[in-house]
């Protein structure tokens, strides 16, 4: 047997994180007050003493923890991905004497990861935890072999922190190894202190805008899409099934930008989710909220909007897998046991030419490399049944897709296909 050819099966933790497949991202910090993202600090080389005051104005006045799971629980997203401390080194969770420089020393006096774990399993959400590599008040990026070396041991104690005081949880996402390329960042240290504590958790870690979707330590559960969308990966002969997430902003910062303007509409939010699962890769799009906690408005209707049509669309997101079904265009197919999802884009809209302007198109549709017999096809929004034709002896198929009955457009349209 050729074991080059083998795809490696999936350990049960990596098989979950896989069904979860839309998550929600937080980036909140320090930062959040100053409403110019989350690299303010560096971009305009504010002083790490100069910096630190923002600890004297940080209240957190408006973070609802559990509000803001519910809002993700009502978006379909399964999961939620907190930055626990970002770069500029400031802890939304009580560091228990590593230093003072975290939520609970500052006005807002509280433990805000607590916070979130509470409110995540109130709503039936798995919490995950980033925490950055990268830190700033240390000058992790530049310092010297030895500092480095003294960095990594707070660094280490810090993650052991979050992983023995708050529960179970689903994973940890980090994010700053690409500013130190080839230095021994001791991973295999830290990622042994988690699984002391979370043997079940996912362990994520960012390889950045330059190497989306590289593997890296044996550790390591799933690899990253950083602001792009991903692609299926070819896991033949891989030592281990490794996962794939992609994460994206709102707009163009991840932290809070109070002149930010670049949104996403609900529609392309979908669009990506949907190029997200027909990779077999999981959705973790971001919101930045306000200095006090509040999640903007804007990224609140479109989480809801886009939650819409995931509440449609859910069975054909969740548990199903990739298939090798052709299609044409950018349409493609999923597969949950006995069922298929076909997923439209480009559909026309059904009515009078003088309102439904010109934009897609509907009709059969050709699918290649489908050998099982067809049962019944349905639109999921409308429970429409769908003609079809097929040869199972050359593995072709037609779908008939009909058009978007004027009132409707959910950008992209699933049809559910039962097989016989």
């Amino acid at each position: 047997m050729n074991t080059q050819l083998l795809i490696p099966t999936p350990e049960p933790r990596i098989a979950r994180f896989e069904t979860l497949a839309y998550g929600m991202f937080i980036h909140w910090g320090l930062y959040s007050q100053m409403g110019r993202g989350e690299w303010v600090q560096n971009f305009e080389q504010i002083s790490v003493s100069e910096y630190a005051k923002l600890q004297d104005t940080f209240t957190a006045r408006d973070f609802d923890a559990r509000a803001i799971a519910k809002l993700a629980r009502e978006a379909g997203m399964k999961y939620i991905t907190l930055t626990t401390r970002h770069h500029e080194g400031f802890s939304l969770y009580d560091t228990r004497g590593l230093n003072d420089f975290d939520a609970p020393h500052s006005p807002a006096g509280r433990d805000l990861v607590a916070e979130f774990v509470e409110g995540c399993r109130a709503e039936g959400i798995i919490p995950f935890f980033y925490h950055t590599t990268l830190d700033w008040r240390w000058d992790s990026a530049n310092c010297s072999a030895e500092k480095f070396d003294e960095y990594l041991d707070y660094l280490n104690a810090s993650v052991e922190t979050l992983c023995a005081n708050y529960g179970e949880i689903g994973g940890l996402w980090f994010d700053g190894n690409w500013s130190r390329p080839g230095a021994d960042w001791k991973e295999d240290r830290m990622y042994a202190t988690i699984r002391r504590h979370q043997p079940e958790a996912m362990i994520i870690n960012n390889t950045g805008l330059d190497a989306r979707g590289a593997l890296g330590n044996p550790e390591l559960d799933s690899t990253t899409f950083e602001q792009g969308l991903p692609t299926q990966p070819d896991r033949r002969g891989w030592p281990k099934y490794v996962s794939v997430e992609m994460c994206q902003t709102m707009n163009t910062h991840w932290g809070v930008g109070a002149n930010d303007f670049d949104y996403l509409s609900p529609g392309k939010v979908i669009q990506n989710l949907s190029a997200c699962r027909k990779a077999g890769a999981n959705y973790l799009l971001n919101v930045g909220p306000t200095a006090t906690g509040a999640i903007p408005e804007y990224e609140t209707a479109t989480l809801r909007r886009a939650g819409d049509w995931v509440k449609i669309n859910g069975d054909s997101i969740y548990e199903t897998k990739p298939t090798d079904i052709r299609c044409q265009g950018r349409d493609f197919v999923l597969r949950n046991g006995d069922k298929l999802y076909y997923f439209a884009h480009d559909l026309g809209r059904i009515g009078d030419a003088h309102v439904t302007f010109e934009g897609g198109s509907a009709g059969p549709r050709a699918l290649s490399n489908f050998s099982s017999p067809i049962k019944s096809a349905k639109w999921m929004d409308s429970g429409e049944d769908l003609s079809w034709a097929q040869n199972t002896e050359t593995k072709i198929a037609a779908l008939n897709c009909t058009g978007y009955p004027y009132g409707s457009n959910l950008v992209v349209r699933v049809a559910e296909i039962e097989l016989g």
